[in-house]
């Protein structure tokens, strides 16, 4: 009987699954659906549609900590494009917040039972981050197969809530962002970078919660897709940057950041939490200082000493994330983040009786500026110096910039200065592209079917500062390796010798490297003629953007200059010159221009980055010209004999 019993229970069992698998594999509708998406949403890396992606925020308030609370819901239906596709689902948290709920459930809303991970974030450049994140492993085994996610995160204090993006990892057909504002609750919902985007917005109230409903609603909106060298989202997608105003209890109204001096004051107070003990210091600023002749040497001496000494390491989430270091901790321990080197240059100079303090800035990542009180309005931390009625700025962590140089990522960026009980809003200082000029000069000439001759390269600016770091995360035995593979490019075909360097422990000086170089393979001969591949950089010969749809921003703005000469073996003359080109634009000038003189033909190329980014809308241009330069770099130089 009991035998009986147990085949029973299998084929209920049996019957049971299969019916439930027929309730979540795709039908005839849901592929159709599928394959309709996939013409709509047809960019290659879509994979997974959001069939609708709902975001619900309320908030609550706790009494006993005084602060408001974020409940951020999330509810997506999600399904595949494609054949197969295999995604990750995740969500970040950190001592500022938690997750409270992370499902994955099949079309039919049962628990999908995914195993989920919940573990510290990881970044090859980050040596320690207190966030964490809950992730797991979703896969789709068929076209039109569908889940759906639910996950519920809470913000302890409504500060680290600082924005919503409409736009996904995934296409939406469908995306709605409703906020819930109570009426104790003073919140501005900034719109930020709607146009182009069809988005209705609804306001409706909830007498029940004494509370106003803010909807959102687009369709049909587009992934955010990883293009490199994009400006930061802030720049490109649509969303809401939450502004938290204040909130009133028991009739009495308390400011969160209702304005730039709230903000201010939250990051002033974490500043003067601090117990900054010089002691430790002391000594070291008296070995930097003794020796100097002016301000200025004492002041380069203290900023490269950290420069030089100081490691970075990133400290970014939850308080960590705003609070600096205190400068005898970052001594003793030879390392720190932005805030922490901020705060020991500031203590150090201080010490050597200089004005210095710290100072809050956004990165060129980020769009926004002091007028909108949030904690997304900057991510970084530097030192301003006041002298001769200057205010100069100092960033640790920038290690080969010279002192008075500042890198392009906050060049024309607000800085908050402070100033006591108050602060100074200024911007940091821009530079022109001729800043960062590379200079490459080479002197050649013929040897049977080889190239010889000399070289000499010029690094100045960033350039220079971008060169000395690369150069100097190279271990002793490797350097002498990358400057010959560097200077070779690594083409066989090159061979250089007697490399000679500036002094690349000096980063006031440009850094200058000659040598020697021969060429195989450049120069072939037939009957009475000499052909020539003089180009050795093709410089921004891969820059084209065909089917980009963001902006391109450089590292920095960039001024490449080279000069080719090439004497003209006796009894020859040229014969053929590919075409002069340029090109001009509000963003980038572009030369290249062939002429002989005295008996040498002389190659020059110029190509300035002013505001080191083209634009979308410069693409056909731009395009037309690399095209062109491109032909130019395959063209060969013809030499005849007279």
């Amino acid at each position: 009987m009991i035998k009986h019993l147990l085949t029973a229970v299998f084929i209920l069992t049996f019957i049971s699954n299969s019916f439930c698998q027929r309730k979540i594999e795709p039908d005839a509708y849901d592929i159709a659906k599928a394959k309709k998406l996939k013409k709509k949403f047809d960019h290659k890396d879509d994979e997974v549609a959001l069939e609708e992606s709902i975001d619900y925020v309320t908030f609550d308030f706790d009494s006993r900590e005084e602060k408001v609370i974020v409940h951020h819901q999330i509810k997506e239906k999600m399904i595949n494009m494609i054949s197969r596709a295999d995604i990750q689902k995740y969500c970040f948290y950190d001592g500022e917040s938690e997750i409270e709920e992370f499902k994955i459930l099949y079309k039919n809303n049962r628990d999908a039972k995914f195993f989920i991970k919940d573990e510290a974030y990881k970044s090859e450049d980050l040596f320690h981050n207190d966030a964490r994140v809950k992730y797991t492993n979703v896969d789709f085994p068929l076209q039109g197969y569908r889940y759906g996610t639910e996950i519920l995160k809470t913000y302890k204090d409504i500060k680290y809530f600082t924005k919503l993006y409409f736009n996904d990892n995934y296409p939406a057909v469908k995306k709605v962002i409703a906020v819930e504002i109570p009426d104790w609750l003073n919140v501005e919902l900034k719109e930020l970078n709607f146009d182009g985007y069809t988005i209705e917005k609804t306001i409706k109230k909830n007498t029940k919660n004494k509370s106003k409903v803010h909807t959102y609603t687009v369709k049909d909106i587009p992934a955010m897709h990883n293009a490199s060298n994009a400006p930061g989202p802030t720049y490109i997608y649509p969303h809401l940057l939450i502004l938290a105003k204040s909130y009133t209890k028991k009739d009495e109204t308390k400011p969160i950041f209702n304005s730039t001096q709230d903000l201010y004051n939250w990051y002033k107070s974490l500043v003067n939490s601090l117990k900054n003990d010089n002691s430790a210091i002391k000594d070291k600023v008296v070995e930097l200082t003794k020796d100097a002749e002016t301000d200025e040497e004492k002041i380069k001496n203290i900023y490269y000493w950290v420069q030089d000494n100081i490691r970075y390491i990133a400290f970014e989430d939850g308080i960590a994330g705003f609070k600096p270091d205190e400068a005898a901790n970052v001594f003793n321990k030879r390392y720190g983040d932005c805030k922490g080197m901020a705060n020991l240059t500031k203590q150090m100079l201080i010490e050597a009786g200089f004005d210095a303090r710290l100072t809050w800035i956004g990165t060129k990542h980020i769009a926004y500026d002091y007028s909108t009180p949030n904690l997304s309005v900057d991510n970084h931390m530097i030192c301003s110096l006041f002298t001769d009625g200057e205010v100069l700025f100092l960033d640790g962590t920038e290690k080969f910039n010279a002192f008075g140089e500042y890198a392009d990522r906050i060049q024309g960026k607000q800085v908050m200065i402070e100033d006591k009980d108050t602060f100074i809003l200024k911007e940091v200082p821009k530079s022109k592209s001729v800043f960062n000029k590379e200079s490459f000069t080479y002197n050649l000439k013929l040897d049977n079917e080889l190239l010889t001759g000399k070289v000499e390269k010029v690094f100045n600016g960033e350039s220079r500062s971008s060169l000395l770091y690369y150069f100097d995360q190279l271990k002793t035995d490797k350097k002498d390796e990358f400057l010959d593979a560097y200077l070779s490019r690594g083409d066989s075909n090159r061979k250089v010798a007697n490399i000679i360097t500036s002094d690349l422990s000096n980063r006031d000086i440009n850094v200058t490297l000659t040598h020697d170089i021969t060429i195989k393979n450049a120069v072939s001969t037939f009957d009475d003629s000499i052909y020539i591949d003089l180009d050795l950089d093709e410089e921004l010969g891969n820059y084209e953007f065909k089917e980009r749809d963001v902006d391109y921003i450089f590292s920095t703005k960039k001024y490449l200059e080279s000069t080719m000469m090439l004497q003209i073996p006796a009894g020859y003359k040229v014969s053929h010159l590919p075409q002069n080109l340029e090109l001009s634009s509000k963003n980038y000038d572009m030369s290249v221009n062939f002429k002989t003189e005295n008996n040498k033909l002389i190659y020059k190329k110029l190509f300035k980055i002013k505001n080191a980014k083209i634009e979308t809308n410069d693409f056909e241009e731009w395009n037309a010209f690399i095209e062109q330069l491109n032909t130019v770099y395959k063209e060969q130089i013809i030499l005849t004999k007279n």
